[in-house]
């Protein structure tokens, strides 16, 4: 086995790293964000076996909607590039370029068993600068190709030294032959493809049998004209040996799948749907086709499924002569490398077991792929294309006449080709340069409009967006999937009447339910998102609540395993105020998938709309167990222990809202409780901190505004929460309590009478009806000595609350007081001082009386999808006291209820108007 000299390893990782560098600098496009954006598999909380449970998007294989490409290893290389830089796309395209490298080192070893040294590097710098890899090294989920062909190519030079002295057989090469088969296999399906190369080089390689030797030899034996030579008892019992392995492994893969195909649709690949002869021409039709893409790769294209490639539907048609031309050059050099020795021959052989046998799995011949042509399945073959270029280079250079020319014809390819991938590498640095540039290429395929339109609806460019979608529809006017993309941009542009009628459109579409048929083998399983959004646009209409529930139960019907109809039911049944039903609907959603952290997260919501906190925190917990991150489940809990008043709560209820800032550092909300819990500790400095960050982040939050004022007001900073109030009531001016503590402040502190009197008014102007306001009121005409208008106050307010003893009680105080300066006229009047003592004790019993209807802080909830009302809850008022009979230490332990009493039913209020 020839060496590889470090100029010749040198020379084609830098010939790699010209031609790739500018890929470090492309996103995750297209399959990436399937594959690594949304596949939670590449997460550390995700448990490793669920690597080899789920596809390589990170769908379980059980799942009807996966794929059934089982890559493991391939998602593990991502998991550990997770793991060291998340999701940094310029580590994930690193790694793909350095086993891009690896793979034309390798390929450059293997050249040199059948091609001399010059033409095994001109094979490798071929392979290593073709523009048709650009998808498979530049698009990240190609990494699949690139290990797989790692594995293979490593597996093949373990098994050429299976060979001993003698012809023996060496079994240790052949182990380890099996062994990296099957971790190629496992890194992507065609993996095993090399057995097949190993069988070819074994025969007519190894053991040098050209076709008809070997037939004669066959007849011979058959013809019971002499025994089985020992050198081919030997090549059977490595070719058994080998066959074996490979259907273990099949069988292997066969259980992995649980026997299913995966589904696809006619849009995915429209041949495979066709009858005869449509579907045989058109398969036949495909392979001239990816030949040309080797040969040519001067238009490509990332998606070539739906109508890229019009279907040959007559043997008339002159794409046939493509075919024909074809087959007869591949049987011509078939023929020349089976019939005649030498190395030549041997050469060519190898080289066309490289280009047939690994695109075999995606050649549609045994089953059914999800596309028409895809590039990245072309890097294996390509490696038998360079090899037969390479060759047929080393034959023309060998010609002096063609020497000089041979030379310059493959300066200029090399060059050509490696200035192609840079440029290449560039349509990949978004999803919407890869798709327009897509549309270059094609403009007969509705996906890449879709596509560019998606790319341009994630910028927010709903209008643009809608343009290219509905062209999607007038190039395939079957397209289910574009008529809803449709809908959705309708829906995103407030265009609500468009929106329904695209989706009516799009239900119009999907195949009718045959009796006796599965219906998930005929329609993709995202198509059933029309009932989805078709039901959750009309159900923001009341009274279409029904209509939507019966698409939410048709979806559930076609699919009972559509987890996502069951969420969507369960939301619109607690807005329908059905929480039994919906807590079924999560139930059977949760059976399905109980690794959901979302699902456990609205069940817990079902619970707090049952009144059952405590199985709701409970089911808050199941979701932060699954998912430690989970945002509203971290808040939502939070406020859940904090409402319920358990002191021993409040640790963890800090802990996950400081876990929530973190997450959401511009939430003004997570900052607000951190302030209200504060407030429950006694942590006043800590509070106040709390509730100026989350006001700087949201200048008129209202809550957090009312509350810091109260803070102020409960630790005998009155003056500074005047300021906070008018900033208050400069937002909300018709805050009642806002008000109410404004006159309070202004008639206590700052002695402002007329003040306090206009806040008082204007709460009266509002509500008439207001106890609280109307009762303050009456404190001010007390204090403006006006006892008969005080008097007549508190009378018509007892008859808004006549079962209000303070009110009673001062009602009394305020005849007393107008009986006592009765008599005094009629007998002896008080001193001035007197007097003054007196009134200063009254309005004070007063005063303390009205702070007692003060109303407390409250907490701040935050919607979400299946979230309701927290429940009401019952203020517990102490009754009033009467502070000139009560010692000082008494007097203070009357305000630490009375200030715990307006906390709590300030809280209370905000639940009830959902603040």
């Amino acid at each position: 086995m020839a060496f590889i000299r470090p100029k010749e390893i040198a020379l084609i990782i830098g010939v790699v790293a010209a031609c790739y560098w500018n890929s470090l600098f492309c996103g995750f496009v297209f399959d990436d964000v399937s594959a690594i954006l949304d596949n939670k598999d590449l997460h550390p909380s995700t448990p490793l076996k669920n690597l080899f449970l789920n596809d390589f998007w990170g769908t379980p294989m059980s799942e009807e909607r996966s794929h059934k490409s089982y890559r493991p290893l391939t998602v593990l290389t991502f998991r550990l590039n997770y793991l060291f830089s998340e999701l940094n796309a310029v580590s994930y395209h690193f790694l793909n370029v350095v086993f891009h490298a690896i793979v034309c080192i390798v390929f450059l070893k293997v050249c040199k068993l059948f091609l001399d040294n010059r033409s095994s590097l001109v094979a490798s710098l071929l392979f290593a600068v073709h523009p048709i890899h650009t998808e498979a090294v530049t698009g990240v989920v190609g990494r699949a190709e690139l290990l797989s062909s790692i594995f293979f190519l490593a597996a093949f030079l373990s098994y050429t030294r299976s060979r001993g002295p003698d012809n023996t057989i060496v079994w240790t090469p052949i182990a380890v032959t099996v062994f990296l088969v099957a971790v190629a296999t496992l890194c992507k399906e065609q993996g095993i493809t090399v057995v097949g190369i190993c069988c070819v080089y074994e025969v007519f390689i190894a053991q040098g049998y050209t076709l008809p030797i070997l037939w004669d030899a066959v007849l011979h034996i058959l013809r019971g004209k002499g025994s089985i030579p020992y050198c081919m008892l030997q090549m059977l019992l490595k070719l058994i040996v080998l066959m074996f392995s490979t259907l273990l492994l099949v069988v292997i893969r066969v259980q992995v799948i649980q026997s299913q195909l995966p589904v696809f649709t006619r849009f995915d690949n429209p041949a495979a749907v066709s009858p005869s002869p449509t579907r045989q021409l058109t398969f036949n039709y495909l392979l001239p086709v990816n030949a040309w893409l080797l040969l040519n790769p001067s238009e490509l294209c990332c998606d070539w499924t739906m109508g890229t490639i019009p279907l040959v539907e007559s043997l008339l048609d002159i794409r046939n002569i493509a075919t024909i031309t074809f087959f007869c050059f591949l049987g011509t050099l078939l023929v020349f490398s089976l019939r005649y020795p030498g190395d030549s021959s041997k050469t060519v052989l190898m080289a066309l077991c490289l280009i047939v046998l690994p695109f075999i799995p995606a050649s549609n011949l045994f089953f059914p792929v999800g596309f028409v042509v895809a590039e990245r399945v072309l890097y294996v073959p390509s490696m038998g294309f360079c090899m037969l270029i390479a060759h047929g280079w080393r034959k023309l250079s060998s010609n002096s006449a063609l020497r000089k020319l041979s030379w310059v014809c493959l300066s200029l390819v090399l060059c050509v080709h490696a200035l192609k991938t840079l440029h290449r590498n560039w349509d990949w640095e978004s999803e919407y340069t890869l798709f327009m540039s897509a549309l270059k290429v094609n403009k007969n395929n509705a996906k890449l409009w879709n596509n560019v339109g998606h790319a341009l609806e994630n910028e927010k460019n709903f209008e643009r967006a809608l343009r290219f979608f509905i062209q999607a529809t007038q190039v395939q006017p079957d397209d289910i999937g574009a008529h809803m993309n449709v809908g959705r941009t309708y829906k995103n542009l407030n265009r609500s009447k468009e929106a329904e009628k695209s989706y009516l459109v799009a239900k119009s579409l999907m195949p009718q339910i045959i009796p006796g048929k599965k219906y998930a083998a005929r329609i993709a399983p995202n198509h059933l998102n029309v009932y989805i959004n078709l039901a959750n646009l009309i159900r923001a209409n009341e009274s279409r609540l029904e209509e939507a529930d019966q698409l939410y139960r048709q979806a559930i019907s076609m699919r009972p395993d559509f987890k996502q109809a069951y969420i969507s039911r369960g939301e619109l049944l607690l807005k329908m105020n059905k929480p039994l039903q919906a807590k079924e609907a999560y139930l059977r959603a949760l059976e399905l998938d109980r690794t959901n952290a979302d699902l456990w997260y609205n069940l817990a919501i079902v619970y707090i709309e049952l009144k059952d906190p405590t199985e709701a925190l409970n089911n808050f917990n199941r979701a932060l167990e699954l998912n430690p991150g989970h945002k509203l489940a971290l808040f939502n809990s939070a406020l859940l222990m904090q409402e319920s008043g358990d002191a021993r709560l409040r640790p963890e209820a800090r802990k996950r809202l400081l876990s929530y800032v973190k997450e959401e550092p511009l939430d003004a909300n997570g900052y607000f409780n951190l302030g209200m819990l504060a407030m429950d500790d006694k942590k006043d400095a800590e509070a106040e901190t709390w509730m100026k960050k989350a006001i700087k982040l949201q200048p008129g939050f209202r809550s957090a505004l009312f509350n810091l004022a109260l803070l102020y007001s409960q630790t005998a900073k009155e003056l500074k929460a005047l300021p906070v109030l008018e900033e208050l009531l400069r937002y909300y001016p018709d805050h009642t309590k806002g008000l109410i503590l404004k006159g309070d402040i202004l008639m206590n502190q700052k002695k402002d009478i007329r003040g306090a009197k206009e806040c008082f008014e204007k709460i009266l102007k509002m509500d008439p009806n207001n106890v609280q306001g109307k009762h303050n009121l009456c404190v001010v005409y007390f204090e403006e000595r006006d006892f008969l208008k005080a008097e007549k106050c508190l009378v018509e307010t007892l008859a808004l609350a006549p079962h209000e003893e303070y009110i009673q009680r001062h009602l009394s105080i305020v005849r007393s007081k107008i009986a006592s300066l009765g008599t005094g006229e009629a007998s002896v009047i008080p001193t001035e001082k007197a007097i003054a003592v007196e009134e200063k004790k009254t309005s004070e019993n007063l005063k303390g009386a009205k702070n007692d209807q003060k109303s407390s802080r409250t907490t701040n909830s935050n919607s979400n999808k299946g979230q309701t009302k927290p429940k009401k809850q019952v203020d517990k008022n102490t009754t009033d006291k009467e502070t000139k009979k009560k010692s000082t230490k008494e007097i203070k332990d009357i305000e630490k209820k009375r200030v715990a009493a307006l906390k709590r039913l300030e809280e209370i209020e905000r639940i009830l108007n959902g603040e």
